[in-house]
């Protein structure tokens, strides 16, 4: 059934009958001293520990200390963004406790006093990242940085904030971190840890070794020529130079010794005696290996594929290319992905015109399902772009060995200038065929809860990978979403360490359009039903997947924080079931969702 705007619904949060007796390792939780063998040495290490200190703030004049509110001001579960001169903080009333933070995410400055209190943290609004409230640590992402944590005292029934005036100006703050000891020892074509890809999960998977205090070798390889970069915005914000979206500064590899190697291809994989084979020969040993590749785009196979002007978006500079030759000439991109769609987005008040050609009926129909596609489409349509849907390229028609025209499968004839190919990917995996690590017929590297290959010491992360999906009762899945590699990589990061960690995140993703954003959490393969709240032709909704009787997934335009929302209570293990009698409403509008919390009727 689909149920739109004035539509009673009754969604029931389920509990499980058996409630965990103790709460789940935090990902930033304190471990034991550990042993680690490197070389056949054995080594051991600690933690550092970093008590606050009574005064932590060094120099007294960059400290600023003020009243921000009356304790009976804030009732437990609220949140305040309050001002202290120089900058704000977000206070937090949790369980009679007073707690200060930065009030905004680090990852892209979303307002936090908006997202969503749970259990000890706060959910980002926008995109999900998740923070803990005492010490203000990422827990859930995407993003790599905390939020800095302030001083609170309650003096004469008042509450004060001190904070130092650089945090509250910048409002992230890096976690403590190891560094390499004794670099200069190494032999160069060998270490302890090599980390294949540097996207997300690769470089979250380097910092949480030194986060955890891992003080031996880490070498990343790339294939890009670029250190670590915002691959979202690759699509999303297409005129970006690759140090405007860098993720890390080249200081930070230096400060904390993680070897980067650029434009280095990895051609085979040697289990049996742990030796990475590069493309050009090289040979690197390894004790741990993660495996990162993430996944390479589909090209088109007709007719005239070879012509110039054709682009998958890959780099940072096949970005770049195409805005330059887009503005003012004729675009036409292949496929209502994500990438095509945001790329159609981006190009549309640039170009003369943008074409977009889909063998689907509806875009993201798959995805979102076919009103909410529709209701997207509608919003392409106002904004000039044109759809040539149900109907494939068959030629590419070049004029002086430059892009001219495409013809489709249909007979139409349309005019291009340059093309944007978004038909989707596959596992860049072929290099491991032949390496004994189990890979799946689509070409997915099958881990365990602990992101864990068939190889022991092998790990495997992000696009490339099948993993058990705990909100899908273990389903296995393949989930290439930004924040899950973030995930993927902190978890291989804490197993390498021998920590015992399972993954267990909720997926969570965004797309961008036209200054307008759909957000989405749950895995919502083979839903079989879509229910509809709020009014799609103002693109201000929510929708709620389900399989049976169970949610699970929702999207939502316009209304934050619901997703955010949703995506703790699948967190906490909760079910969100749909019924077919109807009792209640959803009192989206009101603001009301205490219904999610098992608070409201």
């Amino acid at each position: 059934f689909l149920f739109v705007a004035a539509v009673e619904v009754k969604i029931e949060v389920v509990i499980p009958e058996k409630e965990r007796n103790k709460e789940e390792m935090s990902p930033n939780g304190k471990a034991s001293p550990l042993i680690y063998k490197v070389n056949g040495t054995t080594r051991h290490y600690h933690l550092e520990e970093h008590p606050i200190a009574s005064n932590p703030y060094h120099n007294p004049k960059d400290v600023v200390e003020a009243s921000v509110c009356h304790v009976k001001d804030l009732e437990n579960g609220q949140m305040r963004e309050v001002d202290l001169g120089c900058g704000k903080a977000l206070l937090i009333k949790e369980s009679g406790e007073f707690h200060a933070v930065g009030h905004k995410c680090p990852h892209y400055g979303a307002p936090l006093v908006k997202g969503v209190l749970s259990k000890g943290r706060v959910r980002c609004p926008w995109h999900g990242a998740c923070f803990n409230i005492a010490t203000g640590d990422i827990e859930d992402f995407p993003g790599l940085d905390s939020l800095p944590r302030f001083q609170v005292k309650i003096e004469k029934e008042k509450v004060y904030i001190r904070a130092s005036k650089q945090a509250l100006q910048t409002q992230r703050r890096t976690k403590m971190m190891a560094k390499c000891i004794s670099l200069s020892n190494y032999n160069l074509s060998g270490t302890n840890v090599l980390i294949i890809g540097a996207g997300a999960a690769g470089l979250v998977c380097a910092e949480t070794l030194r986060q955890e205090g891992f003080s031996d070798r880490i070498v990343m390889c790339t294939m890009d020529r670029h250190l670590p970069y915002d691959r979202p915005k690759l699509s999303k914000s297409m005129d970006s130079h690759p140090e405007q979206i860098a993720l890390r500064p080249k200081e930070f590899f230096r400060t904390y010794d993680i070897e980067v190697l650029t434009e280095m291809q990895v051609a085979a994989v040697d289990i049996k005696n742990k030796t990475a084979v590069f493309k050009d020969g090289f040979k690197m040993e390894y004790n741990k290996l993660l495996i990162a590749t993430g996944n390479t785009p589909k090209a088109l196979s007709c007719k005239g594929k070879e012509v110039e002007n054709v682009f998958n978006i890959r780099t940072p500079e096949d970005a770049n290319r195409v805005v330059k030759l887009a503005t003012s000439k004729n675009v036409v991109i292949v496929g209502a992905s994500f990438l095509g769609m945001e790329v159609a987005a981006y190009l549309a008040e640039r170009a003369h015109s943008v074409s977009l050609v889909e063998l689907e009926e509806v875009p993201f129909k798959k995805f979102f399902g076919e009103r909410v596609g529709r209701a997207v489409m509608k919003m392409f349509e106002s904004n000039r772009v044109k759809f040539y849907m149900q109907t494939e390229v068959s030629e590419l028609r070049e004029q002086e060995g430059k892009l001219k025209e495409i013809v489709l499968k249909s007979g139409k004839v349309l005019r291009a200038d340059v093309c944007v190919v978004g038909v989707g990917a596959v596992p860049a995996t072929g290099f491991l065929k032949q390496s004994g690590i189990n890979i799946d017929s689509k070409g997915f590297i099958i881990v365990n809860k602990m992101m864990q290959t068939n190889i022991p010491g092998v790990f495997a992360a992000g696009d490339a990978v099948t993993f058990p999906l705990a909100l899908r009762n273990n389903k296995k899945v393949n989930v290439p979403h930004w924040q899950m590699a973030h995930m993927h990589g902190r978890v291989a990061a804490l197993n390498m360490l021998a920590h015992g960690v399972e993954i267990s995140t909720v997926p969570y993703l965004w797309t961008a359009m036209f200054g307008k954003s759909i957000r989405y959490a749950g895995h919502g393969e083979g839903f079989d039903d879509v229910v509809i709240q709020g009014d799609l032709d103002e693109l201000k909704f929510v929708a709620f997947y389900t399989k049976s009787d169970e949610v699970v997934a929702v999207a939502s335009m316009n209304y934050d924080p619901i997703v955010s929302k949703v995506a703790e209570v699948l967190a906490a293990g909760r079910t969100i079931r749909k019924r077919d009698h109807c009792c209640s409403f959803l009192s989206f509008r009101t603001g009301d969702m205490s219904w999610l919390t098992g608070k409201g009727s």
